[in-house]
């Protein structure tokens, strides 16, 4: 009998979409004969996922998970919003959510994190059997502080902890854990709302400052503008920029008045009874960056027929 290696499962699981046990099940059947073992795979009933694997993923949930002092965030990817209903899938994200937790944010280390008897890149090529969609974990991150608390805010919600777009928010602090949590959930839902860019001007992509930077010079001396004076303008211009894009200085969505982020957050350390510093944010909104697939039926009716 041929040794069934690591990598052999790896492979099949690979090529089928299907869960490693039931890959290992395959090729001890099959001798180690990968051929054979990916057509016992069919006829079992157990490939469909692999089928499934060239669909665009753009629906789906974000999942945000807290305990304390740390907390993720996580995408997973269906290809229609109604498995985002489907209690199964739901079970799938909570799960990997918890995985997540453990593991850490690298998303080759959670989809090989055991589950049961398989591992979490089982459990989803399980799950697009039986649904019948393809699913992706897409991407994932995770916040940690020594002491204070990581909070979260899940927006559209269909169960607790998932939804449509889901944020986390880390406050390092020594003071009470609970006016933290309640101003941690503030500030996520802030986050949600204004989607900053960076937590200060520091935190912004320097490439993205020096083609704002370089838009505003050009704008001003297409004005006519002398050059001596541009440059003054311009910094005048990025601060209003920076009010725009940077958590701390982003006027609080709580606040009447629209006292900045970082003043309310100072303002708070009062009731929390120490200093508190916001060391991060994660912000993830279902289905961005992804290009969606879309269908014109009328003029694939049209080809089909050979009319224009």
């Amino acid at each position: 009998m041929a040794t069934i290696t690591a990598a052999m499962v790896k492979e099949l699981r690979e090529t089928t979409g299907v869960g490693m046990m039931d890959c290992k099940q395959a090729l001890a059947e099959n001798d180690g004969n990968m051929d054979a073992a990916v057509d016992w795979l069919r006829k079992k009933g157990l490939s469909k996922a692999a089928k499934k694997a060239g669909r665009v993923a753009a629906e789906g949930l974000i999942g945000a998970l807290t305990d304390g002092v740390k907390g993720v965030v996580i995408e997973v990817n269906s290809e229609t919003d109604f498995v985002a209903r489907n209690e199964q899938f739901q079970g799938l994200v909570k799960m990997i959510a918890q995985v997540a937790l453990k593991v850490g944010a690298d998303v080759d280390a959670i989809n090989a994190a055991p589950v049961g008897s398989s591992t979490v890149a089982g459990a989803i090529s399980d799950a697009i059997a039986t649904i019948g969609e393809n699913m992706t974990l897409r991407r994932a991150a995770a916040l940690e502080v020594s002491q204070g608390v990581v909070a979260s805010y899940v927006h559209g919600a269909v169960i607790d902890g998932a939804g449509k777009m889901g944020v986390i928010v880390a406050l390092e602090s020594a003071g009470k854990a609970d006016e933290l949590a309640a101003l941690g959930r503030q500030l996520a839902m802030h986050v949600a709302a204004a989607n900053p860019q960076a937590l200060d001007p520091a935190g912004l992509d320097p490439d993205v400052v020096r083609r704002e930077r370089e838009v505003m010079a050009d704008k001003y001396r297409q004005q006519g503008k002398p050059e001596n004076m541009i440059e003054k303008i311009v910094e005048n211009g990025l601060k209003t920029y920076y009010k725009e894009v940077c958590l701390l200085e982003q006027a609080y969505i709580h606040d009447e008045k629209g006292k900045a982020v970082g003043q309310a957050v100072k303002e708070a350390e009062g009731k929390v009874g120490a200093p508190i510093k916001i060391t991060g944010f994660v912000r993830y909104a279902l289905g961005e960056g992804i290009e969606k697939q879309t269908s014109d039926f009328a003029a694939e009716v049209a080809a089909v027929s050979g009319q224009k």
